[in-house]
């Protein structure tokens, strides 16, 4: 049988579970603090339970792939979130949408970190490339989501739904006629709980890194969620707000020219630490926002630092993690990464609440820096920096 799953599948099929789960970032903030008339922490706490939900699926997808069926699990994740997303289209009132995007959060949990541990089986390209392929698809698809919803739901919400759950069945699809393989590292034990043999300093620095990615995808989270009705509130057009998205596609592709120059040139930490921080600092530009151009040049210097430092953070996981614990290490990831953008939405709206947008936009980038020299500290004490 085939030991692993070929790149362009996994690549598309990341694509495509993100440009569906884009759908429902902005749309939730847009749809429930302007037609359902809910307040901006109402929303953020149905973003907190959908990505709870997601942190569930992290962690069950990548304790299924390594002690049961990856194929089976594949199935099981993508499955919930095409019938919940399927059964939405009908039935979109406050309670119902709000449980539905629970319920899609865990699926998605699943399917994304099943995806990122196949990733983690290819030996057919370096896990840098390969992991910065994923990255790219990720965002292509977060940039078609977020770009479409702007348009489609002005023709309806049940549009928007019809929309994603095509997005889920090509998913499906994918999963059902290319996942079903059996990656090499396992064996007739693999169903058995095994003792892990990952290094226990490289452990520590897989923790801090994912500490890291927490609070990166917390402030990421602002971007799709708060800064859709902040740009709003200083007059910019919805549809304006999502093709600044658009921007932050084709950079991501034209860039990839530089990403290989970083690959090839710089310790997997020195790249990470360089791009962070250019991602980080970017947040301080919209304490000055107030025009549309002001967001299209701080969203293209966090794209540049993002394609730098981003794409190759669960390939330096993925570098010092056990070979049978690889499902187990990309879960504990994406669990991070959940959780950061579960907690984002909800404590941005109790800043912008309680304090001011740019306190909020200060706040975050002292989170993300100091993450990161937590990291670069000790990966250098350790002698990790490439892995």
């Amino acid at each position: 049988m085939q030991k692993e799953v070929r790149l362009r599948w996994l690549f598309l099929a990341n694509l495509l579970n993100n440009a569906g789960a884009a759908f429902m970032w902005p749309l939730t903030t847009i749809y429930m603090h302007n037609y359902l008339k809910q307040s901006l922490t109402f929303s953020g706490i149905v973003l907190f339970l959908m990505s709870m939900a997601m942190i569930a699926g992290n962690y069950l997808g990548g304790h299924l792939f390594d002690h049961w069926r990856p194929y089976f699990t594949a199935l099981l994740g993508g499955g919930i979130s095409t019938v919940m997303l399927a059964t939405l289209i009908f039935w979109h009132s406050l309670w119902p949408y709000a449980i539905g995007l629970i319920i899609v959060g865990f699926g998605d949990g699943i399917s994304m970190t099943v995806v990122n541990a196949y990733a983690a089986t290819v030996t057919t390209r370096s896990n840098r490339y390969v992991f910065n392929m994923l990255y790219l698809a990720l965002n292509v698809g977060v940039v078609i989501g977020t770009l479409l919803v702007g348009y489609l739901l002005d023709l309806g919400i049940s549009v928007v739904f019809i929309v994603t759950t095509i997005c889920y069945l090509g998913l499906m699809t994918i999963t059902i006629s290319t996942f079903n393989v059996t990656p090499a590292h396992r064996t007739a034990t693999a169903t058995t709980k095994a003792a892990d043999t990952t290094p226990s300093n490289h452990r520590q620095l897989i923790w801090m890194i994912c500490l890291m990615i927490f609070t990166i995808y917390l402030s990421y989270a602002l971007w799709e969620s708060i800064l859709s009705v902040h740009m709003t509130n200083l007059g910019i057009p919805f549809r304006r707000y999502s093709e600044v998205w658009t921007i932050n596609g084709l950079l991501i592709i034209v860039s990839q020219p530089i990403v290989s120059l970083f690959n090839e040139r710089f310790k997997i930490g020195t790249q990470i630490g360089f791009g962070i921080t250019l991602f980080a600092l970017s947040f301080l530009g919209l304490v000055f926002a107030r025009q549309y151009v002001d967001f299209i040049i701080i969203m293209v210097v966090l794209t540049i630092g993002e394609v730098i430092g981003l794409p190759i953070a669960p390939a330096w996981v993925d570098d010092m993690a056990a070979d049978d614990q690889r499902g187990k290490y990309q879960g504990r990831y994406n669990m991070a990464l959940s959780l950061g953008r579960a907690v984002g939405p909800l404590f941005g709206g109790m800043m912008v609440a309680q304090f001011s947008y740019s306190l909020l936009f200060i706040t975050v980038t002292v989170l993300m820096l100091g993450s990161l020299a937590l990291v670069l500290w000790r990966a250098r004490r350790e002698h990790l920096l490439n892995g």
